[in-house]
Parts: C-alpha cells; structure tokens; sequence
C-alpha cells in the first residue's frame, strides 16, 4: 500500500522507472534515425576516399549517402517531437523517459550532425593538417554544448526543483539541440542540392563550421525560444486560415530543400529577436526607474 500511496511521486521507484509503449517507441525511433544517420555519414567520407568501399558500390555517390543522413536526421527530428507529445497527451511521463530522450538526443542531434559536418569540411582541405584539426575541434565544441544543453534542460525540468511563480515554462532556455541539429542538417540538404559535383561541393561546405559555432553558442545561452507545449490542435480556425496553412505545407513539401533551411533560420531568428526585444524593454524600464528615483532625490521636500 505505501507504494500505490507513492505512485504519483515522480521520485517513487516504480514510477520514475516506469516505461510506456508508444512514447518510449518513438524515442527508440529517434535514436534509430541518429544511428543510421551516423552510418550513412561514415560510408559517404569512405567513398570520398575511394578504396575499396567505392569499388563495391560503384552505383553510391558521397553526396547521395550524406543526402540520405540529412533526411534521417529530420527524421529524427519528428520522431523526437512525437514521443514528447504522446507522453503529455496520456499523461505517460517519467523519469525514465526523459533520461532515455536526452541520451536518444546526443547520438540523433549530437554526434550525426557534429560527424556529418566534420567529414564535409575535412573531404574539401584533407591536405591541410590545420583545417582537418579546425574541423575536429568546432565538431566536438558542438557536441559539447548539446550534451550540456541536454543536462540543462533535464535540471531545471526537474519536478523536485523550486521554481518561481513568474517563471515561463513555455518556452525553452536556450536553442533545442533538435532545432540546432535539423538547421545543420538543412543546410547541408540545401547545399548537396546546389551543387553539381563533388568540387562544387567542397567549396560550399566551408560555411558550415561557421552555422555549426552559431547554433553550438545559442544552445547553451539564455536565449528563449517557444516550445509550442501549450498549442491546442483541436482549436477551431477559419476556413481561410486552413487553406494558408495548406497552402504553406504544400510549398514547403514542394521546395523542401529549401524550406526546411529557412524554417529552421526562422525559427532561430524569432528567438533572438524577441530576446533582443524584451532585453531593450527591461533596459528602458530600467532607465526609467533610475529617472524616477532621481527625481525623487532632487525634489525638495
């Protein structure tokens, strides 16, 4: 009895352990697409090396197998944003879950993009010792400000931690490592199509480390960014608002290599907008207080 008495304790054994189907299966999904998506990048770099791997695939490109790892990535990205909301709509959440998502999160959103980038920028400049240390380094800085993005998020979502009333849990601190992950990885789906052959590709991927030090120091700042927990998908909308909507979903599966890079820089361009925004009101009010209380000390009593 005292364990039924603790079972919505989120710190109770049973429940903190506890494992439930459909949420935890579209994690596993996730971690699915990140494995194969580190895959695809691995057997794209040994066909850029030729060797024998290329003599056994003559029909396989780099820049299809490194396409196929995008894809896998965005993949991911769904899968990660469907078991969040499975759990919340069946009240199915658990410690355990949210400990399985993150660990899911760094090989998905971590190490495939952070490989995926590293492999891009070494095949172009292989013969420079300094770029191929470059390419490592600015790598594995971002897989570190995800791994610690993820730990962030794990504490302060904590249930046992004291939070104050005004706090918002709304919005994210800092950017989503999978939104970091899918605007690398969009980029990368832009750029393979742009380009022609593997020279012209060489040439446009040297603005990767560049987008990956970006997203890698939005990641662990203060910068918020809304998480959409709170959109009701059963609220009623006018006829013409849907036909917008199907309109945009239509125009972003028809240009989708494009689309997607720019839903993705929308997104992060929003959450540093309005955080520069609120940062200027905060300064303003600031100033005003400050004018207000000099005044005061001004005055003659």
């Amino acid at each position: 009895m005292p364990d039924l008495e603790q079972r919505d304790n989120p710190y109770n054994v049973t429940q903190a352990s506890r494992i439930y189907f459909l949420p935890n299966l579209m994690t596993a999904g996730n971690l699915f697409c990140g494995f194969i998506a580190v895959i695809k990048c691995i057997q794209a770099r040994l066909m850029t090396d030729g060797g024998e791997y290329a003599a056994l695939h003559p029909t396989l490109s780099s820049i299809e197998l490194y396409t196929q790892a995008v894809w896998f990535i965005l993949a991911a990205v769904v899968f990660d944003s469907l078991d969040g909301r499975l759990a919340r709509m069946g009240g199915r959440t658990s410690l355990f879950g949210a400990e399985f998502d993150s660990l899911a999160d760094v090989v998905s959103f971590g190490i495939a993009p952070a490989l995926m980038v590293f492999f891009l920028i070494l095949a172009p400049r292989g013969d420079y010792q300094w770029f191929r240390e470059l390419g490592w380094f600015i790598a594995f800085i971002y897989l570190l400000c995800g791994a610690v993005r993820l730990a962030r998020f794990n504490v302060i979502t904590n249930p046992l931690l004291h939070r104050a009333e005004t706090e918002s849990h709304k919005d994210f601190v800092g950017l989503p490592i999978p939104a970091a992950a899918g605007t690398v990885a969009s980029l990368v789906l832009l750029l393979l199509n742009l380009a022609q052959n593997a020279r012209e590709l060489r040439q446009l991927t040297l603005g990767l480390p560049l987008l990956l030090i970006l997203v890698a120091f939005l990641m662990v700042s203060t910068v918020r960014y809304p998480s959409f927990k709170q959109v009701n998908w059963e609220t009623k909308t006018r006829f013409q608002t849907f036909v917008l909507l199907f309109i945009i979903a239509g125009a972003v599966w028809k240009l989708q290599e494009i689309a997607f890079f720019f839903l993705f820089l929308g997104y992060i361009a929003y959450g540093l907008f309005t955080h520069y925004q609120r940062a200027a009101r905060h300064a303003r009010m600031r100033l005003l207080r400050k004018r207000v209380v000099k005044k005061r000390e001004e005055s003659p009593e």
